[in-house]
């Protein structure tokens, strides 16, 4: 954003000049943070591999524009946004590699971008803390170069909230009325769900609290949420029975939407696991889990220090987002995977680093190195163990990625080659691997009839993965059996004619 907000905190005192003023105009200021946005990427690229492979809803998303496989069915909850956005890749190449490049690179231009709406918010220096305390978490390094949408509902929301607030302190800012249109849309773009939670505050705001009334904010964010949602909206009347029925089959995928305490199943996904369903098992050691009880801790401890200050509104408004759009996943679904947070970590984020950077500036006598030496020791713990984590799961990831490559591998030398069909037990990822398109007659993906899959079974290699035994459809026990790595695969005749 081109210019600085001129005007006191929000919500500050207006009669007292802001004391801040020499802090906000450091010439190096944006440099601190292209430095934490730079060192972002490189962090993705070192540790998180551009070879790992793609993830099941990764193929989902990039066999939409792939050039090279055919389109896995598009279940109710999924939005195109994460499809547009790796299109300039995927549509020309196939590499892996390239495509997280690409992603860890406009991840960390995202953060930078997010970053600086904030500048004259809170002074760049806890910007540059925010920033970092954000891009190390662990779950933030893993899905940052991935084709996910969580990531960008994140960078969505810090920059929508910031926009908000400048703009509300300027009306003349028509680039912070231009970002709130704008990152409205990313979020809705992605997950149209999460926008809707992430600006209920802000509409909360601009409707019913007479000072912050602003027809112009209003029409930034509505015009932003029909823009990104406007699309997700059409289809569901094209292709999924009408808006109310794309929401009610999104709500059964996801578990059937209702009260249900996700604490410890989010809990459970902190040590690595993706997708915890059925979220059972033992917990992660404490070390693990600490930075997740202390973030909002910390966050809150920013608010207060901010109420103290008189600028309130700037640390209290993301506190308010973060609740509201964290609230679904913690306490309406019945699994975890540590992604849904992440729009909530990055509102918590800058509250967090104020109050961290409060403690060890703020005058207090001997208790200064006291404060600051307990600080620097806390974050040093917080980095090792969010590193550790990232191993393990990028490690984990990847072997797991390689299985479906080499059970692809296999199939192909059974003669299962494009054009082709795979159904069964992990059928949409292997599937994407193989170069087959994925049907599934029961379940979540179910886009296809038994009979439709017995035709094709004339005139294309079929096949149906199931784990050892499982026993095979009726249609296919009569099908040729092998065994590819851990999975039986009965292939149709036409396999053996041809």
């Amino acid at each position: 954003m081109a210019k600085t907000v001129n005007r006191p905190f929000v919500g500050a005192d207006r009669r007292s000049p802001p004391s801040t003023k020499r802090i906000f105009r450091r010439p190096h200021g944006q440099q601190w943070l292209a430095l934490v946005a730079g060192a972002f990427t490189l962090a993705q690229l070192i540790l998180v591999r551009p070879g790992m492979g793609l993830g099941w809803d990764e193929t989902v998303y990039v066999s939409q524009v792939g050039s090279d496989v055919p389109a896995a069915f598009f279940s109710a909850p999924r939005a195109r946004g994460v499809s547009l956005l790796v299109a300039p890749i995927a549509f020309w190449s196939s590499s892996t590699a390239l495509l997280r490049v690409y992603l860890a690179v406009l991840s960390g231009l995202g953060l930078f971008v997010a970053l600086r709406v904030w500048r004259g918010l809170f002074p760049t220096r806890v910007l540059a803390a925010g920033g970092a305390l954000f891009a190390t978490l662990w779950v933030t390094l893993f899905y940052g170069p991935q084709a996910m949408p969580n990531y960008w509902v994140a960078i969505g929301a810090l920059a929508c909230v910031g926009c908000f607030l400048r703009a509300q302190a300027d009306r003349f800012d028509r680039a912070a009325l231009w970002g709130v249109g704008l990152s409205a849309a990313l979020m809705a773009w992605m997950r149209p769900t999460d926008a809707v939670y992430v600006t209920l505050p802000l509409f909360f705001l601009v409707v019913c609290v007479r000072r912050w009334r602003s027809p112009r904010l209003l029409v930034a964010l509505v015009a932003g949420l029909v823009a990104g949602a406007g699309e997700w909206v059409v289809e569901a009347y094209v292709s999924y029975g009408g808006l109310a029925q794309r929401l009610s089959d999104g709500s059964k995928i996801q578990g059937g939407l209702g009260w249900n305490l996700a604490f410890d199943d989010q809990m459970r996904s902190l040590g690595g696991r993706v997708l915890c369903r059925p979220c059972t098992g033992a917990m992660p050691a404490p070390p693990v889990m600490l930075w997740w009880f202390a973030l909002p801790v910390v966050a809150a401890l920013g608010a207060v220090i901010a109420v103290k200050a008189r600028r309130r509104v700037n640390s209290l408004l993301p506190l308010a987002c973060a609740a509201v759009v964290g609230f679904p996943y913690l306490f309406m679904i019945g699994y975890a995977a540590p992604r849904f947070l992440l729009p909530v970590y990055i509102l918590l984020a800058i509250p967090a680093a104020d109050a961290l950077i409060h403690l060890v500036t703020a005058p207090g006598g001997g208790r200064r190195p006291v404060a600051a030496t307990l600080v620097a020791l806390g974050l040093v713990g917080h980095l090792g163990v969010q590193f550790a984590v990232l191993h393990h799961t990028v490690h984990g990831t990847t072997v797991s990625h390689e299985d479906w490559a080499d059970t692809a591998t296999q199939l192909h030398r059974l003669g299962v080659k494009p054009p082709c069909m795979l159904t069964g037990y992990e059928d949409v990822p292997i599937a994407f691997y193989t170069g087959c398109s994925s049907v599934d007659t029961v379940g979540h993906n179910a886009n296809t009839t038994v009979d439709a899959i017995v035709r094709a079974g004339q005139r294309l290699p079929v096949g149906v993965l199931i784990t050892p035994g499982q026993k095979p459809p009726t249609y296919a026990r009569t099908w040729e059996a092998h065994r590819v790595g851990h999975l039986m695969v009965y292939v149709a005749p036409a396999v053996r004619a041809g």
